[in-house]
Parts: structure tokens; sequence; C-alpha cells
């Protein structure tokens, strides 16, 4: 029984995933089964050096990674708070982006600048970190608080160990007994940097509350993060090497005129003859015996262009980014097939945006602000302490994206809004702006519009049918809509109503 048992799971075994088999095509595959933790730790900090070694001198790397961040961010994921007071939020908003101008303590860009570069660090080197730093109001700023961009090297992979009590630290990561972070422990210096005259190795223990840790974890319980180009690191450098053996041959047999096959000298001293040097047009005179040949420059053959395509559609695959954005190149692509690839990689930022960058970074920052300008009395929310929930409500927009036929995109969204599928606040919310905004700002411009005797609306429009065909007082306007009306009774035609009042 016992061997029927043993010989039943041996064939369910042999019989069952190809995968798991051991057969000739599969014997070199041995994969390991050890965590992404232990992964990273011992091979993070040379993948993400070789990932920016490939940004700084392959311009397919560079440019996949601009491609991405300037998706994800473009010119800012901004708030748009929630509260029901258009005074409060309007000072709320004004208050916000005079802060975002003092966001950066190293002065070099606004609170949007480093999302971009959040998004860059996060696809190059799989994490950032932003340090929360409180200031003293005699600094001068909007708001006491200021935030600090470290890279991934700035945080030791190899810092593990158990620490008195039920604590311990895990890749430079200190969580209490129950898995908690409760600290980051960064270095003081960055360890490649010779110009910085700090200690090297030393380190400094920041509460987690003042760390902003932004990742996109591709497997449970991973504590750093991976680069995007760990997939296609290998094939990246093998085609910028092949690359280079072609056009160092291309170039070496161009630098090849011609050839001159002399007879052989009667002594092996005699002295060469000068280099000939060739002109367009020159007739070239030869020594008796002398013959010229030119050589057969060898051409990169007809399987150079496929292969680059193929292995660059590999590359754009493992990166995320489609082969238009990855090389530049369009005349590959149609309209259709380059719409369905923007469609996906649109849905790939997208849930990129709200799963890291909106939960991770913005909310984040967001609330530490909100409570700092409230203690700080920038701002006054009455009753904030015990209504805390309500004043943070807050949605976020990402920048629009731009339209691949805008004419027919902007119908179809158009016909979506009539029918009720959705609505006027949903689509300019999409546009990365605030539908309320946009509602004051239209009506303050028809105002003005009125008291100045102005119409800029389209003619025939439905807007300009509902308020009149030339604005009062516009004299040139209504002085146009009479002369139509005296050329179309002329003519004698039936023409087509040009405005909505002759029809």
């Amino acid at each position: 029984m016992v061997f029927d048992a043993f010989r039943a799971r041996l064939g369910s075994i042999i019989g069952g995933f190809d995968a798991a088999q051991s057969h000739r095509r599969m014997r070199g595959f041995r994969a390991t089964r050890a965590h992404v933790n232990t992964l990273i730790s011992a091979s993070g900090e040379t993948i993400t050096a070789r990932a920016r070694w490939l940004v700084r001198n392959n311009g397919y790397a560079a440019n996949a990674v601009d491609a991405f961040a300037n998706h994800v961010v473009g010119d800012g994921i901004k708030p748009s708070s929630k509260i029901a007071d258009a005074a409060k939020k309007e000072e709320l908003q004004k208050l916000w982006l005079a802060w975002t101008d003092e966001a950066d303590a190293e002065g070099l860009t606004d609170f949007f600048g480093l999302q971009r570069r959040a998004a860059r660090e996060v696809f190059l080197a799989g994490e950032v970190f932003l340090r929360i730093r409180t200031r003293r109001p005699e600094d001068g700023l909007t708001v006491p608080m200021q935030l600090q961009m470290l890279s991934s090297e700035m945080l030791p992979q190899d810092m593990t160990r158990v620490l008195p009590g039920a604590g311990s630290i895990r890749q430079g990561i200190e969580f209490d007994g129950i898995g908690r972070r409760v600290a980051y422990h960064f270095l003081r210096r960055h360890p490649g940097d010779s110009t910085d005259p700090g200690l090297a190795g030393e380190t400094v223990r920041v509460p987690a509350s003042e760390v902003i840790h932004i990742l996109d974890p591709v497997e449970a319980g991973q504590l750093r993060g991976v680069t995007r180009f760990a997939a296609a690191v290998v094939k990246l450098f093998t085609l910028d090497l092949y690359d280079d053996a072609e056009l160092e041959r291309k170039k070496t047999a161009a630098m090849f005129a011609m050839f001159i096959t002399s007879p052989a000298p009667e002594t092996a001293l005699d002295p060469a003859e000068d280099d000939l040097e060739v002109e367009p047009g020159q007739v070239v005179r030869l020594d008796p015996g002398e013959d010229v040949t030119t050589p057969s420059t060898p051409d990169s053959g007809s399987t150079y262009e496929p292969f680059q395509y193929r292995t660059l559609l590999q590359i754009g695959a493992a990166l995320g980014v489609p082969y238009g954005y990855l090389t530049g190149d369009t005349a590959k692509g149609n309209f259709s097939n380059t719409r369905i690839a923007l469609v996906d990689f649109r849905r790939r930022i997208s849930a990129f945006q709200h799963s890291v960058m909106v939960h991770q970074l913005c909310r984040a920052v967001w609330t530490r602000w909100m409570d700092t300008a409230v203690l700080a009395g920038a701002i006054d929310f009455p009753g904030y302490a015990t209504d805390r929930r309500a004043y943070l409500a807050c949605d976020w927009l990402p920048t629009k994206w731009d339209w691949i036929d805008p004419a027919k995109d902007a119908a179809a969204e158009i016909l979506q809004i009539e029918a009720g599928l959705k609505s006027r606040t949903q689509a300019i919310a999409e546009r990365g702006y605030d539908a309320e905004q946009v509602d004051r700002e239209i009506a303050a411009e028809r105002k003005r519009e009125a008291e100045l005797g102005l119409d800029f609306r389209r003619p025939g429009s439905p807007a300009q049918a509902a308020g009149g065909g030339a604005a009062p007082g516009d004299a040139e306007g209504q002085q146009r809509d009479q002369q139509e009306d005296g050329n179309q009774e002329e003519d004698g035609e039936d023409r087509e109503p040009r405005r909505a009042e002759d029809a």
C-alpha cells in the first residue's frame, strides 16, 4: 500500500507542471527560493548602480526615465480640498500654492518638481525617501515645514541586526515588536560622494514619523524597492555594446579609400612612398606595375534593423514603456496601434499615480502640512482638532492627458456628459483642475465680457444661442449680422444660417 501511494505521488509529479520538471530543456533553469528581501540585500546596490550608469550613458534608458516621470507627474499632481466653505477653501488653496515654492529644503525646485524627482527615483532606483524638516518661525516660511529628498543609497541595505528587547533593524529600517516601522537609520553622507567632508559610514536615527518612504513593492513583505531596470539591464548593456561594435566597424571600413598594389621592391630597405591624397575628380597617374583597388565596405546586413527593433521591444516591455516613448521612433506605428499602446501605458501610469504617488507621497505631505499650518497659525480652522478628518478630505488631480485626436476626443466627452455617463466635475478633474474654481473663473469672465461688450463664444454654439448673437453694445457684431442677412437676401440662395438668431 505504501508503495502504491508513492507510485501515485511520483506519477503525479512526473505528469504535472512541465515548468517544474528537470528534463533536458529545463536542466539549466535553477531558480532561487530566496525572498525578495534577501535578493535585494545581496544585489540591490549593484543593480541600482548599473541602472544609474545606463541612464547616464544610454540614450534609450535616459529617454525611458524622462517619459515615465513626465507622464506620472507632468506639471504636478495637485490637491483639491473638499472643504464646503468656499471662502475657506480659496484661502487654503492660496496658502498651499504659496508654500509649494518653499517646499524643497535644497531650494532647487517646488513641491511639484519634488514629485517629478521622486517619480524618477522610484523608476530608476526603486525607491526614494523624503525627510520632513520642521523649521523655526524666524525662517520666514509660509508654513514652517520643508522636504529633504534622500536617495536610496542613503539607507544602508546591509544594516540588519536584532535590537535589545523585541525590536530589530532590517535593511536600515527599525521595527518594533509587532512589525511597525519606528525609525530609519540614514547615513550622514552619501557613500559615493567624495566631495562631502562628513564621516563615511556614520548613521543617524530618524523617527519614522519624519520620513516618507516611496516605493512600488512587487512582492508581499518587501521592505526596499527594486529598480524598473532590473529586467532590462542585461539587454540594454549588450545592445549598447553591439551598436558600438557596428559603428566602429563601419567607421574603420570607411577610413580606407583605396589600396595601391606595387611590385616587390628590389631591396627591403627602399624608402616607402608618401601617402597618396585623393581629391574629388582627381586623375591619378600610377607607376608601371602599380594597381589601385577600392575596399568593399561591409554592410550591416538586412538583419540589423529587425534585430534592433525586436530587442528594443523586449526592453520596452521590461521597463513598461511603449516602443515609441523608449526610442522616439514614430515611423513604425500607425494611429491605431499607437493609440492602443498609449491607452495601456496611461492605465499603468494612472495606477502608479494613485497607488504610489498619491497614497504614499501626496496624502502624507498634505496631512503633515495641514497640521503644521494650523499649529503655526498660518490658517484658522475652527474645531480642527475635533473635525480633523473633514478638513483633511482632499482629491488629488493629476495633470491632464494630451489628446491624440483633440476634435474626436472632445466630441466624445461632450456626448458622454450630455448622456449622463459622466459629470462636468469629473471631466474637469480628469484635466487636472478643480471644477468649482473653473466655474468661478468662467462666471467672472462672462461678467467681465458683458461689462466690456465682448463675446468670444463660437458663432452658432449652444451657449451663444442661449445668450444672443452679438454681445450688448457690440456695434461691430450687429453690423456684421445685418451684412450677412443682406448678402443672403441678395444671393437668393437657401444658405445654412451662420448665427443662431438667423435660423
